[in-house]
């Protein structure tokens, strides 16, 4: 939370609120303060889609049932049906269950037998979509002849250490500490000489020791394996019955150190869905509910271990992204389910409370040392996390169907950023979830309920569009993202954004919401020169903080009231952290303050222009500048500072 400084230096008194409309200094009119934004109506709220939810029947994803699954009967099938406008399996028609099946919207089959070997495609089933999959395997053939020798270490190692051991370099500075809490161990560290002719397993033990043996982590390994359950690939791999990339195709090159996994009963190694991809997947969205303060770099960390099976030739582009919609939906039913609530709660906890004594670190101070990027994190950069998020969730693939349909969200789905948005209800994660959706139209991803389009990377940036008035209320005391937190997406929409509770949230996207922004208490910072959008932004309590790399830009008008009110300039030379106010900007007391930033300091006599706008009325009834004395000059429209010694 905000604070002003011990000992600051007031440079001017209070004043009355009897001042004149254009802020010179005569005292004959009162001054006119406008409304708050107009209120925008209620909340969006998103309701489930109305079709059989993931999380009420992942029970159905049995590996033992695989030989039986179907769309109509099985969760881990139904919930990837879309690759049937890519790929028909070959199936046999039952006669049981045909009724149910047929009111479900499915066709009452079973898999047939298949040798996996797809010679011209007719073994097994039946392209549909030529073009989608030919660009699905020839995105492997140039990836495998591409592959550079960083990439095809990390796919040796991806496929043959253990995913639970693997993805824990997700958590950049985090790493080795969560590895010695965990009690993580793996053999395989290098490629051998041999490789190419013995096949290795890794000796070690996955995701750790958990329950009692280990008091200090136990409850946060246990929860990285709780979230496998129900989470078998099996059943869609029996199912859709399509072949591993390197049997569609001679061009594609298989890693040589590789070579001996390569399995020798083709009809029971189906490529699509990838078991490795989705596990990888499931351990670290597990993760990252643990340990909210690595929720981006870790899924990232997740779809790069997708990618990397590409990279060593045992899978395509579809393969692996069916993975990440598998496992996001069987994550999502464990989190759901309230017989894991004691459990997830357990995790959190002992995950902080360990992780901080390992690290030296306090609440306090423990956020900024995990996203620090020190030792090396590989996932530092949010932009190229972004990027690459973005692209190994369709990887370009050609469309299905059209761009631009509405989004839906899973029933439950709200559970996955449960740690990551504390502040926000079930109702608004969901409509984080739905305004930060994948455009749609991608092979596979439109599934009925939604799971194939969410994209967590985007929300946990916060949301994408607000509709209604947005109420978001932060407790400082609570710690965590209670107290502090940061959305990074551009923000459209007509709604209005209100601000309450004690805790500071900062905007950094290219704003465009409308329905204006008030702030009640607390502190809220721009972090752009867009961060509050295109509508008015009203001050009645709290601190506003203008710390963009030029003037903030407020397109209509500002007001702040009297009393506990500050307005914060993070000063950095040139028009850095100034207020431009297009419209009015009516001062009805309150404070401003002055800080400067990264190391910027005004020659004495200098002259800042701190605050513009359409026409300025009114006056701050003080105005504090940290280690410098100051004149403060008003006109009709902007604001200067003279600064002294």
């Amino acid at each position: 939370m905000h604070r002003l400084p011990a000992r600051p230096l007031l440079l001017a008194a209070s004043i009355a609120l009897a001042l004149a409309a254009c802020g010179a200094g005569s005292e004959d009119q009162v001054l006119a303060i406008p409304p708050a934004p107009a209120d925008q109506g209620a909340a969006e709220v998103v309701a489930a889609p109305a079709v059989a939810a993931f999380v009420d029947t992942a029970f159905t994803n049995q590996r033992g049932d695989a030989r039986y699954a179907t769309l109509a009967t099985n969760a881990g099938v139904r919930v990837l049906g879309g690759f049937l406008q890519v790929w028909k399996p070959l199936t046999e028609i039952v006669d049981a269950g045909v009724g149910a099946d047929a009111a479900a919207g499915f066709p009452a089959v079973l898999p047939s037998a298949w040798s996996g070997v797809p010679n011209d495609g007719s073994d097994g089933g039946t392209i549909v979509n030529a073009a989608v999959h030919a660009a699905n395997i020839d995105y492997v053939v140039r990836a495998t002849a591409a592959r550079t020798p960083a990439q095809a270490l990390q796919a040796y190692l991806d496929d043959r250490r253990a995913k639970g051991y693997s993805v824990t370099d997700g958590l950049g500075p985090l790493t080795a500490a969560w590895r010695a809490a965990a009690q993580q161990s793996t053999t395989i560290t290098a490629i051998a000489d041999d490789a190419g002719v013995k096949l290795y397993n890794d000796g070690g033990n996955n995701t750790g020791v958990g329950g009692a043996a280990n008091p200090g982590f136990g409850a946060v390994v246990d929860l990285v394996n709780l979230v496998g359950t129900n989470g078998s690939t099996e059943p869609a791999k029996r199912f859709y019955k399509y072949a591993r990339p390197y049997r569609w195709s001679g061009a594609v090159q298989v890693l040589p150190a590789l070579v001996p996994a390569k399995s020798s009963t083709p009809a029971t190694d189906g490529g699509f869905t990838s078991g490795h991809a989705a596990e990888a997947m499931r351990d670290t969205l597990a993760m990252a509910y643990a340990l909210p303060e690595r929720y981006q770099e870790l899924i990232s960390r997740g779809l790069e271990l997708g990618e990397a099976r590409i990279w060593a030739g045992m899978h395509s582009p579809l393969d692996v992204l069916s993975g990440r919609i598998h496992a996001t939906a069987v994550v999502a039913a464990n989190l759901a389910d309230p017989a894991n609530a004691a459990k997830k709660s357990a995790a959190v906890a002992q995950a902080h409370a360990t992780l901080m004594a390992a690290t030296s670190t306090t609440a306090d101070s423990f956020p900024a040392y995990a996203q620090s990027g020190a030792g090396g994190d590989r996932f530092a950069d949010h932009d190229v996390n972004r990027a690459n998020y973005l692209r190994r969730s369709t990887y370009g693939l050609p469309l299905v169907s059209a761009a631009g349909a509405p989004a839906v969200v899973p029933k439950g789905a709200e559970v996955l950023l449960e740690t990551r948005l504390p502040y926000l209800s079930e109702a608004q994660r969901r409509v984080v979830l739905k305004t930060t959706a994948l455009p749609s139209g991608s092979p596979v991803m439109d599934d009925p309920e939604g799971w194939g389009r969410l994209n967590l990377f985007a929300a946990a940036d916060g949301y994408g569009a607000f509709s209604g008035n947005v109420v978001l209320a932060m407790d400082a005391a609570r710690g965590g993202f209670h107290a502090a937190d940061r959305w990074r997406n551009d923000i459209g929409g007509t709604g209005k954004l209100v601000k309450q509770g004690s805790g500071t949230l900062r905007l950094a996207g290219n704003n465009s919401w409308s329905g204006g922004t008030e702030l009640t208490a607390g502190a809220l910072e721009g972090d752009s020169a867009s961060a509050f959008g295109s509508g008015d932004v009203y001050v009645s309590g709290g601190t506003l903080i203008a710390n963009a790399p030029a003037a903030l830009q407020l397109a209509g008008r500002y007001t702040q009231l009297a009393g506990a009110t500050t307005l914060e300039l993070d000063l950095g030379g040139g028009a850095r952290g100034s207020l431009a106010v297009a419209g009015d900007a009516v001062i009805a007391g309150g404070t401003l303050h002055i800080k400067f930033a990264g190391g910027y300091q005004p020659k004495a006599g200098e002259v800042l222009t701190v605050l513009t706008a359409g026409r300025l009325t009114g006056r701050f009834a003080a105005i504090e500048v940290d280690g410098r004395s100051a004149t403060p000059s008003y006109s009709g429209s902007a604001l200067t500072l003279t600064i002294g010694g």
